[in-house]
């Protein structure tokens, strides 16, 4: 999948494209056609999704047009990510290989002499393991925490400016003088990869992180023209992750809950009707992160465009509708303010208002309080209600995985690409025709299941995972046989002296004398 723009797109056709042109002449140098070397993947087709632990197995063909003399072959699983950035003077790319693989051939491969002869079809098999995590050296830029450095190292995941994922193979011939190795040959194959990510604790949310909107408050009226007759305050708290096949051709249903609070008006009337929730529309945003340099801290926390504008990075967004849902039957409960259940973990104070109705509102178990809300309080008349109206509605999610390609939430050095979950609420004033849209964006986690089935061998001889290996070895060490056996006790006398110890002593004294 591409989300990339028209600009970033020749670009990467540009490179390949300049890739081509270069080994075509090297090729052509030594006599040999591009089309010599062949890269063959076992089973494979262009729409096939490779994840965490699958086996990736071939040949690579090579046909010669002539004898040709040559010292080793290098066949290597890479994963690299590619950024663009338009400047006013010139565009700055940016290239960096995360995952380089290479696989051992035994001399038993080389023909002897290490000459492919012309008009014969030679193959060399090869077998990787798509690796569930990267090295510690694919991430080696200075952070601002160890959390992004584990985010860094856990990625595997695909696209923005553009990842890619390759079986290179690279045919080479030591020069007589010299160290310097000359490249005759260059093949490549891309694949797909959907790695398996387990889903991550939610994000601790604050005012100061503008990709998300956890709480508005809106104004309730009857008409246009007519006074407020209260205020109904909307929270929402992160779903669950939608966790996708290890192909990502489905994913589960999720959902999002959204609090209701309603304040009357003090000035209202007391017989007024209660507003009405008549319907949500929802929609995933996927929001892309790159840089022309390495990405210090997480994107998508705090404010990227004014933290980092200056500093050759950018985002896209692309949306997805997910549709509307009606809501009926909200049921109301009255409840006293001081009793009113607390917000969720995250949220926005009112200092973050994006309009005079629109504004937000503080969080409660977090951040609970601030001096501005806490003054506030303090000034409301004394003619203020005393209980409040509460509700909850759940929203079902579910991701059109039929019409588009979803890749899990990942962070990068370079690329980071996460989801925000946008649910548009319509309120309806009770006995009026008045009705206010409110909007607010969650986070929303996107992660991959494992492929618990996949066998790269096919003979059940998979390395098993970290966790996998630690469980094991710790019920080992359950089961393993001990030896029981009484041990020796050497009984000491531990009282005071008696009597007759006091005897003996004086006898004792009495005879030395």
């Amino acid at each position: 999948m591409s989300i990339t723009s028209a600009n970033t797109n020749g670009f990467a056709a540009g490179v390949l494209a300049g890739l081509n042109r270069k080994l075509s002449a090297a090729a052509a140098a030594h006599g040999m056609p591009s089309s010599a070397m062949e890269v063959r993947l076992d089973h494979h087709y262009s729409a096939k999704a490779y994840t965490s632990g699958s086996g990736l197995s071939g040949h690579v063909v090579i046909r010669p047009a002539r004898d040709t003399r040559f010292d080793s072959l290098q066949v290597l699983l890479m994963g690299v990510s590619q950024t663009r950035l338009d400047g006013v003077h010139a565009p700055s790319a940016t290239q960096h290989t995360f995952l380089r693989l290479e696989m051992p051939i035994p001399d038993a491969a080389y023909p002897v002499p290490r000459v492919y002869e012309a008009g014969r079809v030679y193959a060399v098999p090869f077998n990787f393991v798509v690796p569930s995590y990267l090295t510690l050296s694919a991430c080696s830029h200075r952070i601002e925490s160890e959390a992004v450095s584990g985010h860094h190292l856990d990625d595997m995941a695909p696209d923005m400016a553009r990842v890619e994922y390759t079986i290179r193979a690279r045919l080479y011939r030591d020069e007589e003088l010299g160290k310097k190795r000359t490249r005759i040959l260059e093949a490549s194959q891309a694949f797909n990869v959907l790695p398996a990510f387990s889903e991550q604790p939610p994000l601790n949310i604050t005012p100061g992180d503008s990709l998300y909107t956890m709480s508005k408050t809106k104004s309730v009226r009857k008409s246009i023209l007519s006074p407020k007759t209260g205020k109904v305050t909307l929270t929402a708290a992160q779903p669950g992750a939608v966790m996708l096949s290890p192909d990502g051709s489905t994913g589960t249903a999720t959902s999002a809950r959204i609090d209701l609070t309603y304040e009357s008006s003090p000035s209202s009337s007391s017989s007024h009707s209660l507003p009405k929730v008549t319907e949500v529309t929802s929609k995933v945003s996927a929001v892309t992160f790159f840089g022309s340099g390495a990405i210090k801290d997480l994107p998508n926390m705090g404010n990227w465009v004014r933290t980092y504008g200056a500093e050759g990075r950018g985002s896209y967004t692309y949306n997805t509708s997910l549709g509307t849902t009606a809501v009926e039957g909200v049921e109301w409960r009255k409840q006293p303010i001081s009793a009113a259940p607390a917000r969720r973990d995250s949220g926005y104070g009112s200092d973050m208002a994006a309009d005079h109705s629109d504004h937000s509102v503080p969080s409660g178990r977090r951040w609970s309080s601030s001096s501005s809300s806490s003054k506030s309080s303090a000034s409301k008349p004394s003619s203020s209600p005393s209980v409040c109206h509460t509700a909850s509605i759940q929203v079902p999610v579910q991701l059109p995985t039929h019409k588009r390609m979803f890749v899990p939430t990942f962070h990068s050095c370079i690329v980071s690409r996460v989801y925000v979950l946008w649910l548009t609420v319509t309120v309806a004033s009770g006995g009026g025709s008045s009705s206010a849209k409110t909007t607010l964006g969650v986070p929303l986690q996107i992660g991959v299941e494992p492929d618990g089935g996949a066998d790269p061998a096919g003979d059940g001889t998979r390395p098993p995972s970290f966790e996998a290996a630690m469980e094991e070895a710790e019920a080992e060490a359950f089961l393993r046989p001990r030896t029981l056996y009484v041990p020796e006790v050497e009984f000491e006398r531990h009282a005071l002296p008696g009597y007759g110890d006091s005897v003996g002593w004086r006898t004792a004294a009495a005879a030395g004398a």
